[in-house]
Formats: C-alpha cells, structure tokens, sequence
C-alpha cells in the first residue's frame, strides 16, 4: 500500500514538473516524451555492454574451470596408467592389460577432449571478431539508364 502510494506522488510530480515546463515545449515546438525514449535507449545499451562483458567473464570462468578438471583427470590417469602396468608385469594377467588398455584409451580421449576445448575458445572468440567486408569489388546501380549516364557524366566532370 505505501509502495502505491509513492508511485502515484512520483506520478504526480512528474505531471507538475512536465505542466511547469509546457511553455517552454511549446515554444521550442518539443515534447518531453523524446527525452525519456532517449534515456531508455541509452540505459538498454548499457545494459547490452554489461551483459557482454558478464557473458565474456563467465566464459573465461567456464574454460578455465574445464582445463583445470581435464589436466587433473589426465595426470591421475597417468598415474593409474603406471600402477595398473605394474601389477599386469607382476601377475601377467591378461585382465590387467586389458585394463590398462583401456585406461590408457579414457587418457587420450581426456588429451582429445582438452584439444576440442582450445578449439571451442578459439572458435568462440573468432565469432566475437567477425567484421563486415571492407572492400566492396561488385557495386549493383539501381536506377534508369538516364540516371546512370547523369552520374557517370557528374563523376567525369568532377574528376577533370
């Protein structure tokens, strides 16, 4: 209820102040509405830019975080890679080769998962860094004939 209250003396004030001001929008042939519509326009943008630069930040994070986990899961997998060798020569089980094939497989896909990851960054940040064409090379000319020849002649002219 006081929250309805102080909205409605804002709106209030907010008539008093654009009556005082009237005459002079009148004068200048203005309307107090552009202002408002600019301001918003210029927080929305604002907003836009902080988003980015959260969203880079959280990237950052995220690629950070999964290199961390990755270089952790390939160096325990090393080790358990020379742990499991060790007792497949002690037993000469072919169970704990087997393993051990195995094992040595889920490290290298830990290394491929760890070259994709740089790759997403890298991609990631090329499509941030995507710019239009500089150089237009096939301009089209919408108009009549008369029209083109007017140019061609105005542009000869200009050029002597």
């Amino acid at each position: 209820m006081v929250m309805t209250l102080d909205l409605m003396e804002i709106q209030t004030e907010d008539m008093k102040m654009t009556k005082k001001f009237d005459s002079l929008n009148d004068t200048f042939e203005i309307s107090s509405d552009i202002i408002s519509s600019e301001i918003s326009k210029v927080e929305t943008v604002s907003e836009q830019i902080k988003s980015s630069s959260v969203e880079n930040n959280d990237i950052n994070k995220d690629y950070e975080y999964t290199r961390g986990n990755l270089y952790s899961l390939i160096e325990k997998g090393q080790e358990a890679i020379n742990g499991i060798l060790e007792l497949a020569q002690e037993s000469e089980m072919p169970r704990a080769y087997e393993v051990a094939g195995q094992l040595i497989k889920n490290v290298a896909d830990a290394t491929d998962k760890l070259m994709d990851l740089q790759k997403k960054l890298k991609d990631i940040d090329e499509s941030k860094n995507i710019k239009s064409p500089t150089n237009v090379t096939n301009a089209l000319f919408v108009g009549s004939t008369a029209e083109l020849a007017k140019l061609l002649k105005n542009q000869t002219l200009d050029n002597e």
